[in-house]
């Protein structure tokens, strides 16, 4: 992997409605740990860390699809505490898949200088792949952490990333791989 030279961390959905609540996905649990490494270590070299979380209201889109969850002002659409936003750390709500969508997001970005997002959450065919679009629209180098990436099934995570390198040329590899680039 080519180093960094501006990344940005972003963290999709690490919420507790999306690990042990109204959608729990019990494989997000195996990703905790790689993330909190990233963050750390993002951390430590000073580089952007982005939540971009779920924080719906009545009538969202999505609600038809996946009924109520990470509902804005609610404990489910809290970040869970073994993640949670540091100091320095921003946080975005989001409506949608993506969170570039009418968010500020890549205002933000644009103006910490940040040239790629290393993207981690879930899930890698939802949210994560959204998200992974409007970087590659937004002329963002797209790096995926896979092992702090979940989705509902083995499955999900492996079309998911295989659909983001294909359309979007994101590069795939493992916390330990980005933290030593």
């Amino acid at each position: 992997m080519e180093p960094l030279n501006r990344p940005a961390v972003i963290v999709a959905d690490m919420l507790v409605d999306f690990i042990t609540g109204a959608l729990a996905n019990p494989p997000s649990q195996e990703a905790i740990e790689p993330i909190a490494r990233l963050l750390a270590g993002a951390r430590e070299r000073g580089w952007t860390v982005c939540y971009v979380n779920d924080a719906h209201l009545p009538g969202d889109p999505e609600e038809r699809l996946w009924g109520p969850h990470a509902m804005a002002g609610t404990p489910g659409a809290q970040v869970i505490p073994e993640l949670a936003p540091q100091p320095g750390d921003v946080q975005f709500a989001k409506r949608w898949y993506s969170g570039f969508h009418e968010t500020g997001l890549d205002m933000y970005l644009r103006a910490q200088g940040a040239d790629a997002v290393i993207l981690v959450g879930q899930h890698a065919h939802i949210c994560v792949q959204h998200t992974a679009g409007d970087a590659f629209i937004s002329g963002y180098r797209v790096v995926l952490a896979t092992d702090g990436i979940s989705a509902f099934t083995p499955e999900d995570k492996a079309d998911g990333v295989a659909y983001m390198e294909t359309m979007y040329g994101a590069e795939s590899a493992t916390v330990d791989e980005i933290l030593a680039a």
